[in-house]
């Protein structure tokens, strides 16, 4: 008995200590003037962040397990933008946090790939490289130019690039038919999935896929070309305001 009221002293305890965390916690929160960690797209990041890592952790050996956890949080993506726009709660940690999302997750299917097909490592390398090179890029510019979207171009931008990120059905494409591809070899890894004229599901879809993710790796190339240009423009201007 008295082990037993020493254990439940002991949780009271505890619990306390909890709740008056939380409580610390949520008053500093409201003295803050604004607490953006908190806002709703980026809450919605965390959630993807926390469904990216299971779905890595699955990868290897639970192809449906970690199939879920990726496309849940790939979907999550389209809703952190819409709510980002409802609710007036647009920040740059908040495009920064999704792009990152979007870079490691990639990355980490690509590994899994590397050891799926070891003869094909050296392709699998090239796109992380290009991929997260030429995101990185583009976003790091748009922020030091000054624009609030990595998404939002100009009048004088590269015609091409205006029309793959203000196009949304051809921006959609490209990025579904990305996924599909690295989606379609890691399942295929597993199964080929049901046959549909004589083809497995799995199979059709990444032969499907595959020029829409090639075509994306030349536009990411084509990104990271003009967002390094840019860069120079910048430094270019920060020289000439320096020498005045």
């Amino acid at each position: 008995c008295r082990c037993r009221l020493s254990h439940s002293c002991r949780f009271q305890s505890r619990l306390c200590q909890v709740s008056s965390f939380l409580l610390l916690c949520s008053r500093s929160a409201l003295e803050m003037p604004e607490n953006i960690f908190l806002f709703v797209p980026n809450i919605i990041g965390y959630g993807r962040i926390i469904l990216a890592l299971m779905s890595f952790y699955f990868m290897p050996t639970n192809c449906l397990a970690a199939s879920i956890c990726y496309g849940v949080s790939a979907f999550l993506d389209c809703i952190d933008g819409h709510a980002a726009r409802m609710f007036n709660q647009s920040t740059k940690f908040g495009a920064m946090l999704d792009q990152l999302t979007d870079r490691c997750g990639t990355m980490c299917l690509l590994v899994i790939l590397a050891q799926f097909y070891p003869s094909y490592t050296f392709w699998f390398q090239l796109s992380m490289a290009i991929d997260i090179a030429s995101h990185w890029l583009h976003l790091h510019t748009s922020l030091l130019s000054g624009k609030d979207n990595h998404k939002n171009l100009g009048a004088n931008d590269n015609p091409i690039m205006k029309l793959y990120y203000t196009n949304k059905p051809i921006l959609f494409t490209m990025c579904v038919g990305n996924e599909a591809f690295y989606g379609g070899l890691y399942l295929l890894h597993f199964t080929e999935g049901p046959v549909v004229l004589g083809l497995g599901l799995f199979r059709a879809m990444t032969l499907i896929s595959a020029p829409i993710a090639i075509a994306k790796s030349f536009i990411s190339l084509l990104q990271m070309q003009i967002a390094a240009v840019n860069l120079g423009a910048i430094d270019v201007s920060e020289r000439s305001k320096r020498a005045e």
